[in-house]
């Protein structure tokens, strides 16, 4: 952050307005529930007040978000590519060093909504605990093949296939053949 950025507080107008208006509320209502003047309101939505620590916290409170989506809320968006370098990728091995997991998506997502490049040398397996109730995973092969095994099911995917199955039971998924397999590994999480 610099020093420009530090003279400035926060604009919160923007966020506060497209918030009111995600959440259908007139001036009014959200006067009523925050307890902030409705002209107050009016002044910090275009931005011609800054209000108080208290007042961004009432009017958090009555919009049902954190503090910080008001304050952060009304940061720019950034623009352009974020690019992550390949040595920044972090991953993960299985116990047996054979099958790696290279994490691409974003941590912010992790619980929610995964996504992995999985690498796995002959004979190797990455297996897993059941998930919550309603986990699925898809898994996509880039390169040679892939058997999956959830529950009691046992299914061997190709080059070019793609699996789906629930992993709110125990599963796995190996390379029994003798050439290196890669593919791409989703998981959603209910």
């Amino acid at each position: 952050m610099s020093d420009t950025d530090l003279a400035q507080p926060p604009q919160v107008g923007e966020a506060l307005a497209a918030l009111r208006a995600k959440r259908q509320l007139t001036l009014d209502e959200l006067s009523r529930r925050a307890g902030v003047s409705k002209s107050m309101l009016s002044q910090i939505e275009r931005n011609q007040a800054n209000p108080t620590v208290a007042v961004v916290w009432r009017l958090a409170h009555a919009l049902g978000v954190e503090l910080s989506e008001l304050l952060e809320g009304a940061r720019p968006v950034a623009t352009g590519i974020d690019k992550v370098a390949a040595h920044a990728t972090p991953s993960l091995a299985s116990p047996d060093g054979l099958a790696r997991l290279r994490i691409l998506g974003p941590i912010e997502l992790a619980g929610q909504f995964e996504w992995y490049e999985l690498i796995v040398q002959p004979g190797g397996v990455l297996a897993s605990q059941a998930h919550e109730p309603g986990s699925r995973e898809h898994l996509s092969v880039l390169s040679g093949s892939l058997q999956v095994e959830a529950g009691p099911d046992t299914q061997l995917l190709q080059l070019g296939e793609t699996g789906r199955y629930a992993t709110d039971q125990p599963h796995a998924i190996r390379n029994t053949s003798k050439e290196l397999a890669v593919g791409l590994l989703v998981v959603i999480h209910p």
